[in-house]
Formats: C-alpha cells, structure tokens, sequence
C-alpha cells in the first residue's frame, strides 16, 4: 500500500506542476535518471540549462547502475534515463545516443599510456577488480573473456567504482572501465589507462522511455536537452574515446 500511495501522490503533485500559469510555458516535474559514471560529465550542465531556459520545470535527478535505472523507469520512478546496451522493449524506447570505448585501467606505475591500446589476454593477465556479477559492465567484460577464451583472475569484487579506483591505485589489481569514468585520474597521473585492443570492447548508451501512455511537455523538453548535453560532451572532446551513434542527431531534432 505504501508503494501504490506513493506512486498516486507522485502522479498528483506532477499533475498540479503542469497546469499551466502562462500561455505557452512549459511546467512540470521531471524525474531523470543518470548512469554514475556519466553523472559528473551531465548533472551540472543539464541543471543549468534547463533553470536558464526552462525555469518552471521542476528536476529531479536520480543516480545509479543502469539495472536499477532500467528497474525503476519500468516502475514509473523515473520519466527517462540513460541506460547501458538495451534495445527497446514492450514497455521501453531506446534511443541509442553514443558507443564508448572500454579502458584497461591501472596503477601509474604500469605505465598504460592512451595512444597504445593494450590487448585484452595481457589485462587477463593481471589480477582484476571487477563489478559485481550480474552488473551490465562485468556481463559484458565476461562475454568478451568467454568469446576469446580467456579466463578472468578476479581478485576483489564491489558495486562502486570509486572503490574500483582505489584498490587499483593501492596495488590490488587492473580493472576496465569506461574513459569517462577515469579521465580525470589519468589527467592528473593518479592511473595509468589505455583503450582495449584484440578485441576491441565496446559499450552503447541509449536514452530510455516509457512506450506507454503520454509523454508531458516537460518531459520531452529535457529529453531533447539530455540529449543536447550528450552530444556536446563527445563533440567538445569531453567524453573520452566515446562515438556519437547516427540516431542520437535525429533524436535532438525530434
């Protein structure tokens, strides 16, 4: 009862911010969710731009793993989210935005400099520090050592990735990560990273929505904003190793 009251209350208090006041302005509450590794690139410039030019939306951001943000957005907890490889589903669109290159990423000392890409058996090679099983990163890195028969020595398992960071920096493995989420280390020399090679490895990040019932103003508004932001941080170089995907530009005309 809890859960149904919460949900009602939530729908109602969005359903009085978007009567609107003035003519032609936009209003509303919306709740958007952003994957943790793309969160510092994102949050503050997506909040600026909308207080600037969309002062009566209300925004609400969440952050997480993108199997919560996929588990809430089917919920109704979130009105979109950026979300890791998911294709549309029944009650799902995605809107594939951009592919990111994935990092091999370790203590200074080792070296990894990001115009050499190192294969992936030598990062095997090493002890790791990996996500949890069952996270969309580790089931992606554990296809991709099943594909090239290479068995992963996993060392320390965690669900953060600044915990990542820290064990690696404190001598207890190598792990892979997206660029996004080290860029800022390797600039200031704390690790030492270099892109996967033999194979190459991949990931997309998509844009989701609910398929069902209306889509309000306000919600489509950010969703051309959040896409907006994404576009501008690969343009301006500062999303590491990251590609725009062909639709992401239609999507930002929609």
């Amino acid at each position: 009862m809890v859960e149904r009251a919460r949900r009602a209350l939530n729908a109602l208090e969005r359903a009085r911010a978007e009567i609107r006041p003035t003519p032609g302005a936009v209003t509303g509450i919306v709740t958007v969710g952003l994957l943790e590794r793309a969160s510092d690139l994102l949050a503050e410039p997506l909040v600026s731009a909308l207080a600037r030019d969309r002062p009566g939306i209300e925004l609400r951001l969440m952050t997480a793993y993108s199997g919560h943000l996929q588990r809430w957005l089917d919920d109704g907890d979130l009105d979109l989210s950026l979300l890791y490889n998911l294709a549309s589903t029944p009650s799902l669109n995605a809107h594939p935005l951009v592919h990111e290159h994935l990092w091999a990423v370790a203590p200074p000392d080792a070296g990894l400099r990001p115009d050499r890409p190192v294969p992936f058996a030598r990062v095997a090679a090493h002890p790791l520090v990996m996500p949890t099983a069952g996270h969309a990163l580790r089931s992606l890195i554990d296809a991709v050592a099943a594909r090239a028969e290479v068995k992963l020595d996993v060392a320390v398992q965690t669900i953060s990735m600044r915990v990542e960071k820290r064990l690696v920096l404190a001598g207890h493995g190598w792990t892979i990560l997206p660029g996004v989420g080290i860029a800022e280390d390797v600039a200031g020399g704390t690790l030492s990273a270099a892109p996967l090679s033999e194979p190459d490895v991949w990931r997309s990040i998509v844009l989701g929505m609910p398929r069902t019932g209306r889509t309000p103003p306000a919600v489509e508004v950010v969703a051309r904003e959040l896409t907006r932001q994404v576009r501008e941080a690969v343009h301006e170089g500062n999303w590491p190793a990251a590609q725009l995907h062909a639709q992401g530009a239609a999507t930002e005309g929609e």
